[in-house]
């Protein structure tokens, strides 16, 4: 056999074993890797490529010991996931660098960290101020995780409006100039739809590179040529202007009505609008 296509059997196999045992460890393998499965990853691409290139050595030499160090850390996983003891000494605990604000020197020192690395952290999540950090943990796998005081966290929409609606995740509907009826039907809209909202901006089916439809039934089209600008959806302005002519209206014959039951029911309507657009017009203005 030619040494080329001899070579080229060996690196196609070793490939196709390599693809199968990346499969085999997961994708959490991929996600995070410990500085352990980091040196494992190393050898075994150097066994790897020596066992496709170097002829010498005889597959049956070098199969075993690329299966030993692949599928080492299966077990090791494995016994992980049934046995806290041993996770904790294969992976290691959290530990904690900031409680109450106030900074426990002795375990930094214990994770050989410096306070210039903890303030880099730090600043990484926008934090500059250690007295505003409630909790701060280095994880395992080296992140540093930090929870701010209260009074310090970001505002939410939760924090205003107790019972915010559902956000749905955006359907992309059209990809590639060709629509995408599934996602389409999870959106609870057809084709007819959104050919009338694409009619609307003055854009065709086969000039859109991506569509999306949020929860709030907006389409939004980015096209081919970046160059055409296309009109910003304006479903939740509508909708918010719409809200507050009736609630006008509503006031307006309220002040007209001389009837006292008729003029209440127009008070009472509109002061539920009022009350409602408090809470949904910061949501439909963006």
């Amino acid at each position: 056999m030619p040494i080329w296509l001899e070579a080229s059997i060996r690196s196609v196999s070793i490939l196709i074993g390599l693809f199968i045992i990346t499969r085999i460890l997961g994708k959490k393998q991929l996600a995070k890797l410990s500085f352990f499965e980091y040196v494992v990853g190393i050898t075994v691409g150097d066994i790897a490529a020596a066992i496709s290139v170097d002829l010498g050595i005889n597959l049956r030499e070098g199969i075993p010991s690329l299966l030993i160090w692949s599928l080492f850390p299966v077990g090791i996983s494995y016994i992980s996931l049934r046995n806290k003891k041993f996770r904790d000494f294969v992976e290691g605990n959290s530990t904690v660098f900031i409680k109450n604000g106030k900074i426990l020197e002795n375990n930094l020192k214990r994770e050989k960290y410096t306070i210039d690395e903890l303030m880099e952290q730090l600043r990484k999540k926008d934090v500059f101020r250690v007295a505003d950090v409630e909790f701060a943990v280095l994880e395992p796998n080296g992140d540093l995780n930090v929870l701010l005081k209260r009074e310090k966290q970001p505002l939410a929409v939760g924090d205003v409006f107790p019972n915010p609606p559902a956000e749905k995740e955006p359907q992309t509907v059209i990809m590639d100039g060709r629509i995408l009826d599934e996602p389409l039907a999870t959106a609870g809209l057809n084709r007819g739809w959104l050919k009338m909202e694409l009619d609307k901006q003055g854009v065709a089916v086969e000039n859109v590179f991506l569509a999306q439809v949020d929860s709030y039934g907006q389409l939004t089209v980015d096209l081919y040529d970046d160059k055409i600008q296309v009109p910003q959806p304006q479903a939740k302005k509508l909708l918010l202007a719409a809200l507050k002519k009736v609630q006008a209206d509503f006031e307006l014959f309220a002040l007209e009505t001389e009837a006292t039951e008729a003029k209440q029911m127009y008070e009472r309507n509109a002061k539920k609008i009022s009350d409602m657009l408090a809470k949904i017009e910061p949501l439909l203005k963006n």
